[in-house]
């Protein structure tokens, strides 16, 4: 018997990065966003560094604005969260290649030397957003199981 396919719906990030101004791809591409990956390991490793990172990170999200970040904002929210929680020690269900990509959107964000300068109104958040968009692209399961069980674990 063979099983039927199911059509899946799309999330609203699927696609979106495509979806924008293609010179935006280039921030995964950039250099800026290869440093991020490649330290992202070690930052991974080291429960201080992380919560460097987290700390930096929670100032930064909540002074830029919410636009450019489209469907990614509550993600970002939760890889903040999720971040905070492995740090601590309350939550590693987390792959090591998860958390990695994480961690990398998370110091590219925060990284003042990044694709597009932040000080350029709209336009320096929207290189922020498509990393973070690829990063939720590429985690969003482990992202989804982090929120259920911050539901569950209250």
């Amino acid at each position: 018997m063979k099983k039927a396919k199911t059509k899946r719906k799309k999330g609203p990030l699927e696609g979106s990065v495509e979806r924008r101004v293609p010179y935006l791809k280039a921030a995964i591409r950039s250099s800026a966003f290869a440093r991020a990956l490649l330290n992202a390991g070690s930052i991974a490793a080291d429960p201080e560094q992380l919560r460097a990172l987290f700390e930096e990170g929670a100032q930064k999200v909540a002074a830029i604005p919410k636009g450019p970040f489209q469907g990614s904002w509550p993600y970002l929210q939760a890889m903040l969260r999720l971040i905070r929680a492995y740090f601590r020690g309350e939550y590693r269900n987390v792959s090591q290649e998860a958390l990695v990509f994480i961690v990398a959107a998370v110091s590219y964000l925060v990284d003042p030397f990044d694709l597009i300068p932040d000080e350029i109104p709209f336009l320096g958040f929207l290189d922020d957003a498509t990393v973070v968009a690829f990063a939720v692209a590429r985690t969003r399961e482990s992202l989804d199981d982090f929120m259920i069980w911050e539901t569950t674990a209250l």
